[in-house]
């Protein structure tokens, strides 16, 4: 049977100017001072670590597509910290379709992805298209940012739709995502990107071998 995780060890590994730091996605505090989203987070950096998902190719994807659409992010004003959704919606595979017709890295189903410009048709379906995905997903998160003022909620509402996340604010969590009852799908939403934020940020320390940490893409892509 595997240990449970502890959460003490993720902050042991934070660099000496950083041990104080909270963990946080998109600079707002994740509450671990609360147990149940301690649990939850500790679980889900456990989940991403090496031991239960035995690959390092997550780190060959990071490296090679987090240069494409930082800068884009950037230029729409969109905190970094959402170049972890397609890592994990789609693993960064510029083709992957789901069985409900989301596509490409930022899995947009069809509708949502020509109401942000992307053409979508039996001949051309631009939600392959790394670059156009992305400006399209940034004006889609600058939208639910304006609605929900919170960069949390707006990452919730990506997944789940907006019109599901606002029925779940309440005068009791006071529109905190860490306190709502959501689907679970989008309950664990927030708790895996910060679980994937730290795996990239500090592999060694969650299981990934200080060699294939260091490896150039393309090195480790054509190992695996």
């Amino acid at each position: 049977m595997k240990n449970s995780p502890v959460l003490f060890n993720i902050f042991e590994v934070k660099k000496s100017t950083e041990e104080t730091a909270p963990l946080n996605f998109a600079d707002e505090e994740v509450p671990v001072n609360n147990a149940k989203v301690k649990r939850k987070l500790d679980y889900s950096i456990w989940k991403h670590g090496y031991d239960e998902m035995h690959t390092d190719e997550l780190q060959a994807k990071a490296s090679k597509w987090f240069p494409v659409i930082e800068p884009i992010l950037r230029l729409y004003g969109i905190p970094e910290d959402f170049k972890y959704i397609p890592l994990l919606e789609s693993g960064f595979k510029s083709h992957a379709r789901s069985p409900r017709g989301a596509a490409g890295i930022w899995q947009f189903m069809p509708a949502t992805a020509r109401e942000y410009g992307l053409k979508v048709g039996r001949h051309k379906d631009e939600r392959l298209n790394a670059r156009k995905s992305t400006i399209a997903a940034c004006k889609y998160l600058k939208e639910l940012y304006n609605k929900f003022d919170n960069w949390t909620l707006a990452a919730a509402a990506f997944n789940a739709g907006e019109t599901r996340v606002q029925r779940a604010i309440n005068h009791k969590n006071k529109g905190n995502y860490f306190y709502m009852r959501l689907n679970r799908e989008t309950g664990m939403y927030i708790y895996k990107l910060v679980a994937m934020k730290e795996v990239i940020d500090y592999p060694v320390e969650n299981g990934y071998d200080e060699v294939w940490a260091n490896m150039k893409p393309s090195e480790v892509l054509s190992v695996n």
